[in-house]
């Protein structure tokens, strides 16, 4: 069920970005979205499973380490992940560079997987939900390029692999997960939570042109952290006196 609904979030991502690529302001959307839901479970899932950890005191070093590694991967991607797509061409990008910052991304983000007791977990949805406008954006930019000789390029090998990789890097790292110590746990979703934390806080807090209020914006953010409360108290009503 996880690995289905990690490879299907990416592969319906792709689909709409092939064909709804063009509307940009739609990806940014669904991009500011995801980041109000994502920093809500980043605060309200992940970090109090991190901090209530035995080793919590030392933990914050790991969420400062998932920042900074984020800030490398981001070197890779150019920003990819906060909806820079549209200055991205093929002299500027590597499709390789790309394909490596993305997997390395998602293959992190599935190994505290291996150890969450419950299939719908808040993370799962949180990685999920960011899954698909990253997806989205994705799908856009490897299928919609004219760039080339010709239009029928645009669906070549290299994007169909490139689409397979990041769809199975996340359930890859479950796997991988699986053969870690699970008191190891907290460690990976300290770095975890470090990366949702500077992708989401980036989105968020980008600046507006000329630093005008975006109602819009403000409202996805809201409507993202909703979702993600109503699913919070969802899931604490019915796992009454789970432990971590």
């Amino acid at each position: 069920m996880t690995v289905l609904l990690l490879i299907l979030s990416v592969i319906a991502g792709v689909f709409l970005g092939k064909h709804f690529g063009k509307k940009e302001k739609l990806a940014k959307n669904l991009l500011i979205l995801s980041a109000g839901f994502l920093i809500t479970i980043c605060l309200n899932e992940v970090f109090p499973q991190v901090y209530t950890a035995e080793a919590g005191s030392s933990l914050g070093i790991f969420v400062i380490g998932g920042v900074l590694l984020q800030m490398i991967l981001e070197a890779l991607t150019k920003g990819f992940e906060h909806g820079h797509f549209h200055h991205h061409n093929d002299h500027n990008i590597l499709p390789v560079a790309l394909m490596v910052g993305l997997f390395v991304h998602a293959f992190i983000e599935g190994i505290p997987l291996a150890n969450e007791e419950h299939e719908l977990s808040p993370y799962l949805l949180g990685i999920v939900f960011h899954n698909l406008p990253i997806s989205f954006i994705l799908g856009a930019f490897l299928f919609n390029r004219k760039e080339g000789k010709e239009n029928k390029s645009t669906t070549s090998y290299p994007s169909l692999l490139i689409v397979a990789l990041f769809a199975l890097a996340s359930p890859m790292g479950m796997l991988l997960g699986n053969y870690f110590n699970p008191d190891l746990q907290p460690y990976f979703l300290a770095i975890v939570g470090g990366i949702f934390l500077h992708i989401s806080s980036v989105i968020i807090f980008e600046s507006n042109k000329n630093h005008n209020i975006d109602w819009v914006k403000i409202g996805l953010v809201i409507l993202g952290v909703s979702l993600a409360l109503v699913m919070h108290l969802f899931h604490d009503h019915s796992h009454v006196g789970h432990h971590h």
